[in-house]
């Protein structure tokens, strides 16, 4: 049964998540913690005569159920291959529950720290960890969830931005040429680096997704887990300008090749990523500006200045993507 998807996150209240947990069969002790996340609502959740557990409310109408299943089977399998990634508790021979028109996951509770991206030795750990979840990624692909391509995370939200009328009109011609030039550079970056693999990837593999602990990385929130090139798993760990990110890439492959050959076609695609990336992310600050969680976190957002930053930073992406990719070093 699918939840409610015209229910807003207004209608989420401290009773209705406690009901929701113990829907499950299991105790609350009333206690609650509102964790960092937009797109979703997580909570810790205390339970009685034991650990803590965090209870992830989906958004309505993002994913369908078999998508967030497609995402949790991923899950299952980095696991039983013994990689650290934190997996949805399976209940009843179930993951994914519906309480009050919500649907909702929860998982164990994992502390940690943001990983420091900088340091050459975790840089190669993270490349031999992604590596081992790009295996498992590569046996089986995504059959519902969605592809990572230059449709879904740029002509798309570039379509729906200029639909939206979001933009100030007096920026809207000047952003729309500008989208369409960084569009015309990340096709031309698709086609220099040629056919590359799709396999199921975590998405969204930035250090706030990482937890690290005195036994190295753990991966949390697949929710952005679609197919796409192994690269962007590995692109977002990387900071500085093209010799620095070379170096740190360096690093990152080393780990990474110890497990899994890496295609050098795709760093032909690091800032056409980047560009698409930053193209979707307005869109994504648009698509939600009716939730209150985002005019209250982001409220620069509808000014004028916002628009102008995002011009000049496509402008800069143009430039970059007619560089020559990074070189490993």
């Amino acid at each position: 049964m699918s939840a409610d998807f015209s229910l807003p996150f207004a209608g989420l209240i401290p009773e209705r998540i406690l009901d929701a947990v113990e829907s499950l069969g299991l105790r609350c002790d009333g206690a609650l913690l509102a964790l960092n996340s937009y797109e979703n609502r997580v909570w810790q959740v205390g339970i009685d005569d034991g650990a803590p557990l965090v209870a992830k409310f989906y958004r309505p109408g993002r994913w369908s159920d078999a998508q967030i299943a497609e995402e949790h089977a991923f899950t299952a399998a980095m696991a039983a291959d013994e990689l650290p990634v934190v997996t949805p508790l399976v209940l009843g021979g179930k993951t994914l529950f519906s309480h009050g028109g919500f649907r909702f996951a929860v998982f164990p509770r994992q502390g940690g720290r943001a990983p420091e991206f900088g340091d050459p030795q975790i840089l190669e750990w993270m490349g031999r960890l992604m590596a081992r979840i790009h295996v498992v990624g590569a046996r089986t692909p995504f059959v519902v969830r969605e592809t990572l391509d230059i449709r879904s995370f740029g002509v798309g939200p570039r379509d729906w931005l200029l639909a939206s009328r979001m933009i100030p009109p007096d920026l809207e011609p000047v952003w729309r040429g500008v989208a369409d030039q960084a569009l015309d550079g990340v096709r031309n970056c698709f086609e220099r680096a040629g056919k590359v693999e799709h396999l199921r990837l975590h998405g969204d593999c930035h250090a706030g997704n990482v937890l690290w602990t005195a036994d190295g990385p753990h991966f949390v929130d697949f929710d952005d887990a679609r197919m796409g090139p192994a690269i962007q798993d590995l692109w977002m760990l990387l900071s500085g300008d093209a010799d620095e990110m070379g170096r740190q890439f360096g690093h990152v492959l080393a780990g990474y090749e110890s497990f899994r050959e890496f295609d050098d076609r795709e760093l032909h695609l690091v800032e056409a990523l980047r560009t698409l990336r930053l193209m979707h992310h307005s869109a994504w600050l648009a698509q939600r500006w009716n939730d209150p969680a985002f005019p209250a976190a982001f409220p620069w957002f509808a000014t004028n200045r916002y628009w102008e930053e995002r011009i000049l930073e496509l402008r800069e992406q143009i430039a970059m993507m007619q560089e020559r990719p990074i070189v490993p070093r």
